[in-house]
């Protein structure tokens, strides 16, 4: 490691959650010039699944934050450099490392297409940012003189990239075509950039992302791809429409909705059921100092009766594995809770619900609902949920036919509770009442075991002293 690459460290964009491969950033903490210590957050960002604080790993000065808010990065590209020694004072960059291609500049306005699943090269860190002048935005123009065009935002022309031969389908050599991985030709592909356009900077002559992302930079404004908007924006003047990027919880609830709608074939039950005694009970727990401290509601009890008919008939607790051709039945409950936030729908999950006492599940409950509204959820916290329940009855609405949430057996929605004449003891009377709908997935549950949970559910609900317990 060189002197300059001691002194000048980098944070890349991590993996905050299980697999994802991008995050958007949401809000810079810190900007260059400013002090940063070991474990400092110095952004938010959000990924598909929640919003996520990253603290920095070392000490420092802020030296350049590679990315403007609102722009979605790839997990594992550098997104903020430190100065680890600013009284060093100036260090050259390496005369050989072009500055455009490691200090690649915030995006413009829009989200650019970006490589999934890649960070930077190994040998790409080699290349150091040139440090600024203070008060300035970091420079994309070459360091050295180039001999190629103007256009080309490279230190230096080296020779025309090497190409690899490209057999056809008889082994013979076809044409040649530039040096690239998959995912490059792909990003050149979707920004509309010839690879046998391009200068390579990367080792044996491989065209890199910061090449195809240089060269679409240079491409004349009338012939570049058109950007998508980064923000809400109007059509044109006075239309009465708007446009919104997807992306983010939304782009990951459409795709996990789409994806569960069209490959687990749903099937809904309803069943109306008079919660007269469970409200009376509500009531009475909220007076009880067991329960000092914790929120207690109605859908404490719903939440309660569902895991006690699902520890009645446990195969309903189960997923599909399509892979190995196999039923995973679960020994274990992490029930999820659909919770609206002004990022969208999120389903965090309670784990080993079945396991909790009453107090310990309203906490958890409480707890999971006071984290999603300040949009702190985890991505882990969202993750292994086997059953759900979806709370319509806060917004006044009867119930609904919920989609299963990817990987799960069964959600049930619990509609608003209402006081409606009900026959009670062989007399019409005004009664509370609620209809329950539960959707599961006919490929795990048959129409006995689903009808059997929710008719479970039901009966605890008019009855809940006699099943509803503490332990």
């Amino acid at each position: 490691m060189t002197a300059v690459e001691q002194r000048f460290r980098e944070f890349k964009m991590p993996d905050v959650g299980e697999g994802l491969t991008e995050a958007e950033i949401l809000k810079w903490f810190v900007a260059p010039g400013d002090t940063v210590s070991d474990g400092q957050v110095v952004c938010e960002v959000e990924t598909a699944k929640a919003a996520v604080e990253l603290p920095i790993p070392f000490d420092g000065v802020v030296h350049e934050l590679r990315f403007g808010e609102g722009t979605t990065v790839d997990v594992g590209t550098v997104i903020i450099s430190v100065d680890t020694q600013p009284g060093a004072g100036d260090a050259p960059a390496p005369a050989a490392a072009p500055a455009a291609s490691a200090a690649e500049p915030a995006e413009p306005e829009g989200r650019q297409a970006n490589l999934v699943g890649y960070g930077a090269a190994p040998a790409s860190t080699k290349r150091r940012p040139r440090k600024p002048v203070p008060g300035q935005q970091p420079r994309t123009a070459p360091t050295a003189p180039a001999a190629a065009p103007a256009p080309a935002p490279r230190a230096q022309a080296p020779a025309p990239a090497p190409v690899e031969p490209e057999l056809n389908g008889h082994g013979r050599i076809g044409a040649p075509r530039p040096l690239a991985k998959p995912p490059v030709r792909k990003l050149a592909k979707d920004l509309g950039i010839d690879l046998a356009s391009i200068t390579p900077t990367g080792p044996d002559g491989i065209i890199t992302r910061e090449d195809v992302h240089a060269a679409a930079q240079a491409v004349p404004a009338a012939e570049a791809p058109t950007a998508v908007p980064a923000a809400a924006e109007a059509v044109a003047p006075g239309a009465r429409e708007r446009r919104v990027p997807i992306k983010g919880v939304r782009k990951a609830t459409a795709q996990a909705m789409v994806s569960s709608a069209f490959t687990a074939p749903h099937v809904t039950e309803f069943v109306t059921v008079d919660v007269t005694r469970t409200m009376k009970l509500v009531a009475d727990l909220k007076q009880d100092p067991d329960m000092a401290g914790v929120r207690v509601n109605p859908l404490l009890l719903v939440a309660r009766a569902l895991l006690v008919a699902i520890k009645r008939n446990p195969d309903i607790n189960a997923s599909w594995d399509e892979a190995n051709q196999e039923i995973v039945y679960k020994d274990y409950v992490n029930l999820g809770i659909a919770a609206a936030t002004p990022r969208g729908l999120i389903v965090p999950n309670i784990k080993d619900a079945g396991a909790k006492t009453l107090p310990e599940l309203a906490s958890a409950l409480g707890e999971l609902v006071a984290t999603a509204r300040d949009g702190k959820t985890s991505p882990a916290a969202m993750s292994g949920g086997t059953v759900t329940i979806t709370n319509v009855g806060v917004f006044g609405v009867d119930t609904g036919t919920p989609i299963l949430n990817p990987g799960e057996s069964a959600i049930l929605a619990f509609g608003a509770v209402k006081l409606q004449p009900w026959v009670h003891k062989g007399e019409v009377k005004p009664r509370q009442v609620t209809t329950l709908a539960l959707s599961f997935d006919h490929r795990l549950v048959d129409g006995e075991l689903g009808s059997r949970v929710l008719a479970d559910v039901a009966a605890i609900l008019e009855r809940p002293k006699r099943l509803i317990t503490w332990g």
